[in-house]
């Protein structure tokens, strides 16, 4: 399974960023989609994640101020970040988890790259 991250960059305080990640490869159900982030020193948290049945939970940070969807039929996950602020600034992570490549394999969970997102006061 692979995933393509795009969107990160450079923003000023108040502004906004969409994230996107396309999961591709062999795989028949994905159960949950989202993403992370890992700020300099700071351990990896989970901003916001999606269920196949559109479930959302979102880290208490960021609450009315992102945004994840998804898109069952093209494997993709999105983030809207409104509001950016400066704590913000973190390598971003897509994740998907629960994967399953057959009927009778077990479930695995796959991680992109990363992305940076910078918010600048």
């Amino acid at each position: 399974v692979q995933l393509v991250e795009s969107g990160g960059g450079l923003v000023q305080a108040g502004g906004s960023l969409r994230l996107s990640c396309a999961a591709s490869g062999r795989f028949i159900s994905i159960g949950v989609m989202g993403w992370y982030r890992q700020a300099p020193g700071k351990q990896r948290e989970l901003v916001a994640e999606v269920t196949a049945g559109g479930s959302t939970q979102y880290a208490d940070s960021v609450k009315g101020r992102f945004t994840v969807s998804r898109n069952n039929a093209k494997n993709t996950v999105d983030l809207q970040m409104n509001h950016l602020k400066p704590e913000d600034t973190a390598v971003y992570f897509c994740n998907v988890d629960r994967v399953r490549k057959s009927i009778t394999s077990g479930e695995s969970t796959y991680w992109g790259q990363g992305t940076q997102v910078t918010v600048s006061s």
